[in-house]
């Protein structure tokens, strides 16, 4: 099954205080290019969407540059998925990935993308009962994704047609740990 992984790395980072998708992990790797490290292990073919002077972080990929990336998270969406019908015209489906988690691991991605191969129409990974990234849709929901607007993403397709969405228990709580501000870097409490 064609399956084209879409990285969302457009947006403004506006509460990290810098360009949080260039901010280097301990290890020196920069947050956006270690989640699409992650997201190209499990999805080969991928198309990192970015606002207008961010390609430069992702020389030698499949960017696409979204000129309305300030509408929000549904913008950018719907922006990839245009890249994806001219790049990749025969994908059966997309796994959606955010370049503020770096934490994901590979293994999750690559469950999510077995799912969707499988026949699943949605897939998503949880962790404790918590839905997370990234998340798989089939061709049969790609008019949704173009209509995209706003800040939303892809939350009210999941949650309208839920009782389709495949859900696969995982031991990764990096499938919630997004990036927002500088502390959310700090190691997470062990509970």
């Amino acid at each position: 099954m064609k399956i084209v992984g879409l990285l969302l790395a457009a947006g403004s980072a506006s509460r990290f205080g810098s360009d949080k998708l260039r901010h280097a992990l301990p290890h020196g790797v920069p947050i956006a290019v270690q989640a699409l490290r992650h997201l190209k292990a499990g999805v080969p073919e991928t198309i990192v969407v970015v606002r207008p002077g961010g390609e430069s972080l992702f020389e030698g990929e499949n960017v696409v540059v979204c000129p309305n990336a300030d509408e929000g998270m549904g913008a950018s969406l719907a922006c990839a998925a245009r890249a994806a019908a001219r790049s990749h015209p025969g994908a059966e489906g997309y796994l959606i990935a955010l370049g503020d988690m770096p934490f994901v691991r590979p293994a999750t991605i690559a469950a999510v993308r077995e799912a969707l191969a499988a026949g699943a129409p949605l897939a998503a990974p949880y962790w404790r009962a918590r839905r997370g990234h990234p998340v798989a849709l089939s061709k049969i929901y790609f008019a949704e994704l173009l209509a995209l607007r706003g800040d939303e993403g892809a939350r009210k397709l999941l949650a309208g047609n839920e009782q389709k969405l495949v859900k696969i228990p995982v031991g990764d709580p990096g499938i919630l740990r997004d990036i927002d501000t500088p502390s959310d870097l700090l190691p997470p409490l062990r509970v």
